[in-house]
């Protein structure tokens, strides 16, 4: 801090409120705060004057060496105080006060709606500054938040989705067959390779650009940025994570799927991370990386049940497979929506950090295209029933929750984000994958059938007696008397 602030508190005063913009010393700052004092002093934004022209430069220095100067550790509490003053925010404001103040300043409402917390990676890496240095859960808690926990299991849930909405021919059924329709073990290769897939993925993204993460408020927690880890240790993290994950698809489940793991890999850290800082046309590879892991559930799904040689075109070119091209394109079109309102909330740090966005290159194309691809999430629910993957219940259930995605997109786009919009848009594309992907399992075609026959006692094999007498009786005098089931047997 400057001797001149020093010397002169009335110059202490007046640096705060430059810092501030003006917001700090305001009527309600001391009407709420009486240690400050319950007069306003003069050369205060309330009561300009000479002082405040004479002195404006020296304060500006003096509010930034204040903001960066450090604070001892043991008094972490007056420098939480001392960063809500710089803030233009009161050490301690009653609720009608706080509430009054936001009426009055229009600004401060929206910067305090549209605050998008933390990634996950970030809260991790600040979590594991409390444990021990030394210890494994620090360890663990550090290499975890560079996998993106939040986003692996996301790309995890669609695959297993994808995977357990595959139709199962009927020979194949659990009430036909002793054994499972489908492999647990190979769900379990699945799963665990594509959680490693994406880890690797999002630890070479978070290597590629720890200098422009540090710029941003949602990452500059990160890990690397923090220097929590090394670049080796990244590294050596990232690769074994690749090779693990792409094994454990190659040879737990098939081919097809360990090549779609390994591309993924290679468009989101090779193509979508560089592209990101060249064009917009970044978000439209992002959401390419995002629609092929249901893609993946499926085709591992195919690999157990085909028919031919289990090719790559029969598992992702056959009639059978238009149902993981249809989960793939919802979730293509989900990252619109949800994407576009997250940036839109951090547009100003995606432009100070480099980074091409729609939010700030182009705000209204933005909300066009967020509420464009909120659109097609109903003709791609209603297809799921179409082609047979769901039942009829699908229709109405995933309509209300698409309906609520829709509006929001669509007060996002009437509003240009302002207003809470973008933050309830983000929110509603938080919700809304999750709860659509476990009504599609809710909703399979077929499920509720066979539970109700097994509540029964009835089987698959009753069923296709059954159906095969009635073929033989078409044609036929009806009669008085049903034959029953065991007469046919023997």
């Amino acid at each position: 801090m400057s001797a001149g602030v020093k010397s002169n508190p009335r110059g202490l005063h007046e640096a705060l409120a430059t810092a501030s913009g003006g917001a700090l010393l305001t009527r309600d700052y001391f009407s709420s705060n009486k240690s400050n004092g319950s007069s306003t002093p003069p050369g205060s934004a309330l009561h300009p004057s000479r002082d405040r022209v004479q002195h404006g430069v020296s304060a500006g220095a003096a509010a930034s060496d204040l903001a960066k100067a450090p604070y001892p550790e043991h008094d972490r509490s007056k420098t939480a105080a001392s960063n809500n003053v710089l803030n233009g925010l009161p050490q301690s404001e009653l609720p009608h006060r706080r509430r009054k103040r936001l009426k009055d300043n229009p600004a401060a409402t929206m910067a305090s709606v549209d605050v998008i917390p933390p990634d996950a990676s970030s809260r991790l890496s600040t979590i594991s500054t409390t444990l021990p240095p030394s210890s494994l859960r620090r360890l663990l808690s550090l290499y975890l938040s560079l996998s993106k926990p939040r986003l692996s299991f996301l790309i995890v849930l669609t695959t297993a989705a994808a995977y357990s909405l595959y139709p199962v021919p009927a020979v194949l059924l659990p009430q036909a067959t002793a054994s499972p329709s489908l492999s647990t073990l190979t769900l379990v290769f699945l799963t665990s390779g594509t959680a490693l897939c994406s880890a690797s993925a999002n630890a070479l993204n978070m290597i590629m650009e720890p200098e422009h993460d540090a710029k941003m408020s949602r990452t500059r927690n990160r890990p690397l940025v923090r220097g929590y880890i090394g670049k080796r240790g990244a590294w050596v993290f990232a690769t074994v994570a690749g090779i693990l994950g792409v094994g454990s698809l190659y040879y737990g489940v098939n081919p097809t799927v360990a090549f779609l793991g390994g591309l993924n890999i290679f468009l989101y850290a090779g193509v979508y991370t560089p592209m990101k800082r060249i064009s917009v046309l970044n978000t439209w590879v992002g959401a390419v990386v995002g629609g092929i892991p249901p893609l993946m559930g499926w085709a591992a799904a195919a690999g157990q049940t085909a028919i031919g040689s289990g090719a790559w075109q029969e598992l992702l070119l056959s009639e059978e497979s238009i149902g993981g091209w249809l989960l793939a394109t919802f979730l293509y079109a989900w990252q619109f929506p949800h994407f576009n309102a997250l940036s839109w909330t951090i547009r100003d740090e995606y432009k100070f950090a480099g980074y091409r966005m729609l939010a700030w290159v182009n705000p209204r194309m933005n909300g066009r295209v967020a509420f464009r691809y909120a659109l097609l999430s109903f003709p791609l629910c209603g297809a799921l029933w179409w082609f047979g993957i769901t039942d009829q219940g699908f229709l109405l259930t995933s309509s209300v929750v698409n309906a609520w995605i829709v509006r929001e997109a669509w007060k996002f786009w009437r509003l240009d984000g302002y207003k809470g919009s973008a933050r309830a848009l983000f929110w509603a594309g938080v919700w809304h994958l999750p709860v659509v992907m476990v009504l599609a399992m809710a909703h399979k075609k077929g499920l509720w059938e066979g539970v109700w026959q097994r509540l029964n006692g009835e089987t698959q094999e009753d069923i296709w007696i059954d159906e095969d007498e009635a073929d033989g009786l078409q044609g036929q005098p009806p009669s008085g008397t049903v034959r029953p089931v065991a007469s046919v047997i023997s």
